[in-house]
């Protein structure tokens, strides 16, 4: 599904500055490799931006970097937002903001009410007032940067009826034509059955498992997902390659997407057990490694 476009290399110290980050104003492409994974900012740039955030979104892109993974959850009112944790606590205000709504779940709180807290200040003082962005902001970032997403759905149980609610949004947005279901749009989850219901409600999307689940029962994922994306801690060649041997539901072999990687050693590993994508916080260390 992924497809990797070849970028120069960008340091990390252009990227950011005075609170801003500079987009670079060319970027030549090399010749595409075969054996070069594709690299997923994970949460977006995240070793260099705020996680889930507008800026990690512009980092992913200032680094060059096509593919953005995020994480979706929905608010007490129903609104769609980008964010990794069921609570508020690590990446935001809330407690100060809000004292007296522990244990501050996502759940919980308005979109209006999630819209006042800084979700910036604990990465940076660069970042202060990044704010949590809703489903619908996120898109629309992505598609001004011509970007690609892979979507996580997290804690499918607490929020029943979430993948039509995002299928609907992407619809909105208009990331369900036939140009971003076929090469820029892939949703995941750790919850099989919540792939199995995207799986059902528009099987022209690519779906990922996240997960490392055993070899054997390999054959029964790939009736409803097109990727399994496990920890780099779980796999080795002989994993990578027992999923590929299979074909999921659309009539392609698997792919093995691998995360969080961030070290250029670890990196090279990845690559060299055969893996197709790579998830980190630092795409252009990753991409440097292995290209």
């Amino acid at each position: 599904m992924f497809v990797r476009t070849a970028t120069a290399s960008t340091t990390a110290a252009a990227l950011l500055g005075a609170g801003a980050l500079l987009l670079p104003a060319d970027r030549p492409e090399a010749p595409e490799r075969q054996d070069a994974p594709v690299v997923v900012a994970h949460r977006g740039a995240s070793g260099y931006a705020p996680e889930n955030t507008l800026a990690a979104v512009d980092a992913a892109d200032a680094l060059g970097i096509e593919w953005v993974e995020n994480d979706v959850h929905r608010t007490r009112d129903g609104v769609l937002v980008v964010l990794h944790d069921n609570d508020l606590k690590r990446t935001t205000d809330a407690e100060q903001v809000y004292p007296d709504r522990a244990p501050w779940a996502v759940k919980d709180f308005t979109a209006a009410e999630l819209a006042k807290l800084d979700a910036g200040s604990w990465f940076g003082e660069r970042f202060a007032g990044a704010r949590v962005p809703t489903l619908t902001q996120f898109l629309h970032r992505m598609e001004r940067n011509r970007q690609k997403l892979l979507l996580e759905i997290k804690s499918p149980a607490t929020y029943p009826g979430i993948e039509r609610d995002i299928i609907r949004v992407l619809g909105r947005s208009g990331w369900l034509d036939r140009s971003h279901v076929r090469s820029r749009l892939v949703i995941q989850s750790f919850g099989a059955d919540s792939v199995k219901t995207v799986h059902s409600l528009r099987p022209d999307i690519t779906t990922g498992f996240l997960g490392t689940p055993a070899v054997a029962d390999l054959p029964s994922y790939a009736a409803f997902t097109d990727q399994i994306n496990p920890s780099y801690a779980t796999i080795g060649a002989d994993y990578v390659a027992a999923v590929q041997r299979l074909k999921g539901p659309h009539g392609k072999r698997l792919r093995v997407n691998t995360w969080t990687v961030n070290k250029a050693a670890d990196a090279v590993k990845a690559r060299d057990y055969g893996v197709d994508g790579i998830i980190t916080n630092f795409p252009d260390v990753v991409r440097d490694a292995t290209s």
